[in-house]
């Protein structure tokens, strides 16, 4: 059920026009509460949305009571209009909901550039309000597809509590978050200070490390809010917990369905001085097109993982690194290894495993490999 596994909340889908598929494009959750408890994370690239301007305001306080949603349309760089259009939406969800415009937050999600038709929206908001139940998570995860193949959902179970979650991203997936919106519930007894800990700790872990194509979005919101309804307050460690849970499931899936993605690839760098470090290193290897392309072509190039590893400002001794590929050392101390052609590349999943023997920190970044799908679908995107 998505976002609605958390007691407290309510949601739904609806098709306003705005794709010209007449696929649904608005999505509505709201938090019934007795809480409204709230924190959101967004993205860090300079360019944003008039929602994500919006939203970073509304969230501020840590109290929000609805997300409205929206794909067709990113609403960015569309002037004073796309800027009404998002004010409107948030009040007309205020007045449905019984709350303020400054309690709702909005996203959007589309081609960059375009108006959003605001009548078409408005009465999009009013079919999904009109909708609303507590079994309505799924129908609103749909709502919010763009190139997306499948839905993304997860839910985690704590002790007396839930945490439930709902994405979109299939590309543009790149840090601060990747291009993707995420709604998080939970039925938990938090305080926006509880929440807004447990969020930054679990994205910065997971949907900070998938790096599909190094192009940042600027529409990425993060939002998670508490309800109460369960009336169980876990430590903090509990909350903590479930919420990287369903952010690493949710992050794991957008991974999955990268657009036209054939493998799945896991960047593990250890033995680094510092964890910046092997954030560094491994996001090098995955914004790699040359190595992206080789996973494609089935090749366990690694000489591509160390040019990549090179360009880092992280510490280590070129001579004294390994490299591993689905488990065979290719590399040993800066010398070939095993033979590469004894590496299988045949399965969706791929692990490299890097160790760079300067210290003890770790990090994973997910990518995927560049295929000729992923060229074809974004040369016509907007058309």
């Amino acid at each position: 059920m998505s976002v609605t596994a958390s007691a407290g909340f309510r949601a739904a889908g609806a098709t306003a026009g705005l794709k010209a598929s007449g696929r649904p494009d608005v999505a509505l959750v709201v938090n019934d509460g007795p809480l409204d408890a709230a924190a959101a994370v967004y993205t860090s690239n300079r360019c944003k949305a008039h929602p994500v301007l919006w939203s970073e305001r509304a969230s501020a306080d840590g109290h929000v009571r609805a997300v409205v949603l929206n794909s067709g349309g990113a609403n960015c760089f569309t002037g004073p209009q796309g800027f009404r259009t998002t004010h409107a939406t948030a009040e007309l969800v205020g007045e449905l909901s019984g709350c303020g415009a400054a309690d709702v937050v909005v996203c959007s999600t589309g081609l960059i550039g375009v108006q959003l038709p605001r009548e078409e929206l408005l009465a999009g908001v009013r079919t999904a309000h009109a909708a609303l139940a507590t079994t309505g998570g799924s129908a609103a995860a749909t709502a919010i597809m763009t190139t997306d193949t499948v839905s993304k959902q997860a839910v985690a179970q704590g002790e007396g509590f839930t945490v439930g979650g709902m994405a979109k991203g299939a590309g543009m997936l790149a840090p601060g978050l990747a291009t993707m919106l995420v709604v998080l519930t939970t039925d938990a007894v938090a305080e926006p200070a509880e929440l807004d800990r447990a969020l930054r700790a679990a994205t910065r872990t997971t949907f900070d490390r998938v790096d599909s194509d190094g192009c940042m979005s600027t529409n990425d919101t993060v939002v998670l809010m508490a309800s109460g309804a369960s009336g169980a307050r876990p430590a903090p460690g509990e909350l903590d917990a479930a919420v990287h849970r369903v952010c690493a499931d949710l992050a794991r899936m957008l991974v999955a369905d990268a657009e036209g993605a054939e493998h799945d690839i896991a960047v593990e760098v250890v033995g680094a001085a510092g964890e910046d470090d092997a954030v560094e290193v491994g996001r090098s290897v995955a914004r790699s097109n040359l190595f992206k392309a080789a996973v494609f072509g089935k090749d366990p190039n690694w000489g591509r993982v160390m040019a990549a590893v090179g360009t880092t400002s992280a510490e280590f001794d070129p001579q004294a690194m390994d490299v591993s590929i689905n488990g065979v050392p290719v590399c040993v101390g800066g010398a070939p290894g095993a033979d590469p052609s004894t590496v299988d590349l045949t399965g969706r999943e791929v692990r490299v495993r890097i160790d760079l023997h300067a210290g003890e920190h770790t990090a994973t970044v997910w990518t995927n490999d560049l295929t000729h799908a992923y060229v074809h679908e974004n040369s016509a995107y907007s058309t």
